[in-house]
């Protein structure tokens, strides 16, 4: 199998694809960048859109058999570049070696709502840490749940930072970004009760029932439920925290409450 070469850093195609660090040209070209070999594997596995594959290095270490078979039965374009080319398009400091640029999927969410039983929705309302989300869409992809929605308010799930820390997670489940304050009333007119988390709840996550449909809202880091959204809340529950610690981060919170709809819903 023959790839095309490229060796500047000056070609056109690599400036397109420098560019897709920045969330301006994601947005632009619909476009974004995922780094590492078992994420572009992964990536493949799904049948995800990928426009173009980097690849630096010898492909015929057995290192890329994966990525190389997924490319010939799928008709993707691959590139050999050089180490500076890859690191000039790459997001980190130590680039893997492969770089796959895909097209974002823009499902209708609304759509997506329809005909569902009791399903188990991540919703995620101002969430700005990359890792965090990253985290988040992970735990959601292990628990089975049945989709996440991201508020408009969040950190771009584009992101190359999230896009890595979900370590393939993001092509395994339905993942949308909308407006939450006009979407949680569409998920409640289809018998979904919207869950909110604050400190200062009377219920606790383990006295609530998750066996029903439900949207498990988790607010930012900093400052938790956005009011607009908090005033869409159906039942609010809390973290029991019987030691001295004041908080836990999203991502762990999440987690927590997450594994306890599983636990319901599996014993």
């Amino acid at each position: 199998m023959r790839f095309e070469q490229i060796t500047s850093v000056k070609n056109n195609r690599v400036k397109d694809w420098a560019a897709l660090k920045q969330k301006k040209y994601r947005t632009q070209t619909g476009l974004y960048i995922a780094e590492g070999v078992r994420l572009v594997e992964d990536a493949l596995a799904s049948g995800a859109p990928i426009e173009a594959i980097l690849v630096s290095g010898d492909l015929q270490s057995g290192r890329y058999d994966k990525i190389v078979n997924g490319v010939a039965s799928q008709n993707i374009q691959v590139y050999e570049v050089t180490e500076q080319v890859m690191e000039h398009v790459s997001d980190t400091k130590t680039p893997q070696g492969v770089i796959a640029v895909l097209r974002q999927t823009i499902g209708d969410p609304h759509d997506f709502l329809e005909n569902k039983t009791d399903p188990l929705y991540l919703v995620l309302d101002g969430i700005q840490d990359p890792g965090n989300l990253g985290t988040m869409i992970r735990t959601a992809d292990a628990v089975g749940a049945t989709g996440v929605f991201l508020g408009k308010t969040c950190v771009d799930l584009y992101n190359p930072k999230v896009v890595r820390s979900t370590m393939g997670s993001m092509y395994h489940l339905p993942l949308f970004e909308v407006d939450l304050e006009l979407f949680l009333p569409a998920m409640k007119r289809q018998g979904v009760r919207v869950v909110g988390t604050t400190t200062d709840a009377d219920k606790t996550v383990f006295q609530h029932d998750f066996t029903i449909g439900t949207a498990l809202v988790i607010g930012s880091e900093a400052h938790g439920l956005s009011a607009g959204i908090a005033d869409l809340v159906d039942h609010s529950i809390a973290l029991p925290m019987p030691g001295q610690a004041e908080s836990l981060n999203a991502a762990i919170a999440s987690s927590v409450m997450l594994y306890e709809a599983l636990r319901q819903r599996t014993k």
